[in-house]
């Protein structure tokens, strides 16, 4: 056992060492993990146990993301279980439950849900709506399934395996996704914790990053009710070639904190019967 103060100096300079951004707010992360405590926590741990860190922090120095060693991440203040086998949810896709906030849906679809973060948190904003979420990935549907009945959604919420919408019947006002849009030579350029350890079926769609959008956007005629909205995360600077692909849907864009366009919104125009 060391001074906790001491464990923490130790693993900051050693976070530091292999590159991390804010060792020092990382170290007190990792550190509360190992001990199964809160950061805060952290103020009435006298002693830190090596035993307990150090594969963490191992992993830790190896770009291991964060959100994989402690085995949860938060997104719109709800807390999802994560695992390699799915996207870590980013700050950035709550920009797409900001777009829903003017809509009131009943019957959600979720493309590419992975931990179904997205689905979720438009539920927990929408409690009169109900959903389905899709993932190519088994495992990952599994761990939709299982944040859902943490977060006590499992009535509303359903999770299968399937290739985007190919299994889907039936229509939705509001569908979500955050497909994969990267461009498959840029995956090397990418930070180590997202290239070396993030499932590239999540990140890349074909040698123009653009084989999701297609596929999505092909499928919303059968797929959204009249006067339907689908809500489509975006790559920074891909808003005009998503357009292109939009023809029949009035198209407009909302950007994330950061200024970039984040979410392409989609929407039909209600059918008026005589």
């Amino acid at each position: 056992m060391i001074p906790t103060a001491q464990a923490l100096a130790l693993i900051t300079t050693r976070l530091k060492n292999a590159g991390i951004e804010d060792p020092r707010r990382e170290a007190r992360i990792l550190l509360a993990a190992a001990h199964h405590i809160t950061a805060a926590g952290l103020l009435s741990l006298p002693e830190a146990d090596p035993a307990r860190f150090e594969p963490l922090l191992r992993r830790r120095e190896a770009r291991e993301p964060m959100a994989y060693i402690t085995g949860h991440k938060e997104f719109w203040g709800l807390n999802f279980a994560v695992s390699p086998a799915t996207l870590i949810p980013r700050p950035d896709s709550e920009t797409l439950i900001e777009a829903t906030l003017t809509l009131a849906p009943s019957r959600i679809l979720d493309l590419g849900t992975g931990t179904g973060c997205l689905l979720l948190a438009a539920l927990h904003e929408h409690k009169a709506a109900t959903g389905v979420g899709v993932d190519i990935s088994p495992a990952a549907a599994a761990l939709a399934a299982a944040n859902a009945a943490a977060l006590g959604l499992t009535a509303r919420a359903a999770f299968l395996a399937g290739h985007w919408a190919d299994a889907i019947s039936g229509q939705f006002d509001l569908i979500l996704s955050n497909p994969p849009y990267i461009k498959a030579a840029d995956i090397q350029t990418l930070m180590p914790e997202v290239r070396q350890f993030e499932p590239h079926s999540a990140l890349t769609a074909g040698p123009d990053g653009a084989a999701a959008y297609r596929a999505i956007i092909a499928a919303l005629p059968r797929l959204l009710t009249p006067g339907g909205t689908a809500i489509l995360e975006l790559g920074a600077g891909q808003a005009p070639f998503v357009e292109s692909l939009a023809g029949g849907f009035t198209f407009t864009t909302r950007a994330d904190l950061a200024g970039i366009s984040r979410a392409a919104i989609l929407s039909t125009q209600a059918v008026a019967f005589l």
